[in-house]
């Protein structure tokens, strides 16, 4: 026997008239075009360090890949580096075959020094003591062309090993953003159903599609760039300091002024890069949303709002995106500013070096080289601020559904009925979707196996919640609901469900054949089991008439089949899926008349045996239940079979009587 009672009489806060569908939205907060039309504020960054030390951790498992782009670096920088002072050999050589060549046979280099110096010449010759040249000795082009094809040597060594270093570099960071996107995928299975009522499904999948790429890019484009100019920086400064300590410190002196530019714009673009994938999150959800609701955007003539409201969010995503571009793009000319005025004032006080005989020109020449070495990787590092704040901006949105309150635990050791057999009891169930706003209060409700149990009710009296309440979906504020005895908070969720079969008002299908489809319902089920569920939900008929029959391939939209046809597909796959208890949420409502008596048989036949939670708002599909539930605000007020209710001309008798006075209306 089925028995319900609820202690408590009616939920004041609960509100008739508004679905269960609307409710969610309610939760979600404002939906459609004018979910976009407030203001923006200023978007700042919630834990720009923090993020990034997170993001550096998903590097973890590649230490021995990083420590190989590591080593990789520092031999390919180390070639880069000691290329110009190699280089400045072969200017010093040509040099001092230039003056030999010009000097009379015969003298040492200390006569045609002193020769210069009789001739109030001192300045040339202090510039030629540092030249080894001997008088007389035109050009060595022998020893030209050795160190020029040492110094091509190198060069190609440190292409080869920046290319290897590539190569590592990829394939860390390509293995980061898939663990990323795994962690993502797992996370948005444990993630409970009230999660996704509050988040617009476009924000999800931006947060999942977009932004994932967006790190993984940024990581692939700065990581290799930032380990080579770190490396550039010491490696070519070690070198200065090597051929002039002095021209070293007038380098370093815009280090400083670097850092101080780099730091004051990178605070001012952050806020813009967060509010741009924000922006785009946003206009990703409306996308999505008109997309999916086109149809009825056409037939209520609001094209124009959806236009408009696209128009906005584009507008707003334009803006943060100039933005952040902009500010973040001042870093480079305004790092490249301060490294041309360091290399005019290195090549003016080197020029006075060789002057005073203190340098060579070959290492003038080489140092110059390595000025300007010095300011790129700086200006490189600073011009890649945009992509690393863009890339932690997009990392803080992923890390924020990382973070997300999960569904809760499941039990350490799970309990499982000893025989599934259908008995469900609710017991002093309390319930709310807001803690300030009651919804079920103290709801008692017991059925037996193989029942057959109609709920219904005005349109947001519950009857969705209390489904969604036993397949914990939700999880009850308080109380208890058993299965067959056992708490079904004390089993596993997938062995809870693996015993109920749902077919829902909202069909859902995926990219795939019609077989495919409904053998969803069931792992490893034949093409015969396949037809014979199509057969018994009336699909068969219909799927004969295709050209490729159950082979036809459609997509996640159902395209090319009606409506009721892929209402249909979903009750064939619940007819596979052979559950203990079947819930059916106003299952046919998209079937025609004819079609839902048939149904109507054909879920006669599964239900036998079985227990079955039958939501329905058309009074007409549940006559021949055991009971029926009439809920309103959260409560069961009625109870018992369609004869006994209508006897009664209680609320159960005045829907009956407003159905039926609709469609005598409707037929006059």
């Amino acid at each position: 026997m089925t028995t319900a009672e609820n202690k408590s009489p009616a939920a004041p806060e609960a509100q008739p008239g508004v679905s269960d569908s609307q409710a969610a939205a309610a939760r979600r907060g404002p939906a459609g075009p004018g979910r976009f039309m407030g203001g923006q504020g200023t978007e700042k960054s919630m834990d720009f360090k923090g993020s990034g030390k997170r993001l550096l951790k998903l590097l973890r498992p590649e230490r021995a890949a990083l420590s190989g782009v590591l080593a990789l670096g520092v031999l390919s920088i180390g070639c880069a580096v000691v290329g110009p002072k190699v280089l400045g050999e072969a200017t010093d050589l040509i040099f001092a075959g230039v003056v030999g060549g010009q000097s009379p046979a015969g003298m040492s280099k200390a006569q045609v020094l002193e020769g210069l110096r009789a001739q109030d010449k001192g300045g040339i010759a202090d510039v030629l003591a540092t030249v080894d040249f001997t008088p007389g000795q035109v050009m060595d082009f022998g020893a030209i062309g050795t160190v020029l094809l040492w110094v091509l040597a190198i060069y190609i060594a440190s292409a080869v090993f920046g290319v290897l270093q590539g190569r590592l570099t990829a394939r860390a960071v390509q293995r980061a953003g898939y663990r990323l996107r795994q962690d993502v995928e797992a996370k948005l299975a444990r993630l409970p159903l009230s999660y996704f009522d509050k988040q617009p499904r476009g924000e999800v999948l931006s947060r999942v599609t977009n932004d994932i790429d967006n790190v993984g890019q940024s990581m692939q484009q700065t990581m290799g760039q930032v380990v080579n100019s770190v490396l550039t920086v010491f490696g070519v400064l070690g070198m200065m300091f090597w051929i002039s300590p002095l021209l070293a410190m007038i380098a370093l002196i815009s280090v400083p002024a670097s850092v101080v530019v780099a730091t004051k714009v990178g605070k001012r673009a952050q806020p813009e890069f967060v509010r741009q994938w924000k922006t785009t999150g946003q206009l990703n959800a409306h996308i999505e949303e008109m997309y999916t609701g086109h149809a009825l955007v056409k037939v209520f003539g609001r094209q124009k709002e959806s236009a408009e409201a696209f128009r906005e969010q584009n507008e707003a995503l334009y803006e943060s995106s100039f933005r952040a571009q902009f500010i973040s793009g001042i870093i480079q000319p305004a790092m490249m500013l301060i490294g041309n005025l360091n290399y005019v004032l290195v090549a003016v006080v080197g020029g006075l070096r060789v002057a005073s005989g203190a340098l060579t020109i070959g290492d003038v020449q080489a140092f110059i080289q390595y000025s300007r070495q010095f300011s790129q990787p700086l200006t490189q590092v600073a011009s890649m601020a945009n992509l690393v704040q863009s890339g932690v901006a997009s990392a803080e949105r992923v890390f924020e559904l990382l973070d997300a309150p999960e569904q809760s635990a499941e039990p350490a050791m799970p309990e499982r009925p000893a025989e599934l057999r259908g008995r469900v009891a609710f017991e002093d169930v309390a319930f709310r979707y807001d803690p300030e706003r009651p919804l079920i209060e103290d709801l008692s409700l017991k059925v037996e196996p193989g029942h057959t149990v109609a709920i219904v009710g005005p349109t947001g009296a519950g009857k969705t919640t209390l489904v969604n309440l036993l397949m914990r979906f939700y999880e009850v504020s308080s109380g208890t609901i058993t299965l067959d005895g056992v708490d079904i908070a004390a089993m596993s969720r997938e062995e809870l469900r693996a015993g109920i079969g749902m077919v829902l008002q909202d069909t859902w299908l995926f990219g795939g054949s019609i077989a495919d489809n409904i053998a969803y319902g069931a792992r490893g089920a034949t093409r015969e089991q396949v037809i014979d569920a199509a057969k018994a939900a009336h699909v068969d008929r219909f799927v004969r008439t295709l050209p490729d029959g159950y082979d036809t391939v459609i997509d996640d939209e159902g395209t090319g089949v009606s409506a009721g046809e892929k209402q249909l597909i979903t009750i064939a796959r619940a007819f596979l899926a052979q559950p203990s208890i079947l819930v059916l949420d106003e299952a046919t409502s998209s079937v025609d008349t004819r079609t839902e008596v048939l149904i109507q048989r054909a879920m006669a036949r599964l239900r036998t045996g079985r227990t079955s939670f039958v939501i329905a708002h058309r009074l007409s599909t549940i006559r021949d239940a055991d009971v029926i539930l009439v809920m309103e605000n959260g409560s069961i007020v009625e109870q018992g079979s369609h004869d006994d209710l209508i006897a009664a001309d209680g609320a159960y008798a005045r829907l009956y009587q407003a159905q039926f006075s609709d469609a005598v209306a409707e037929v006059d």
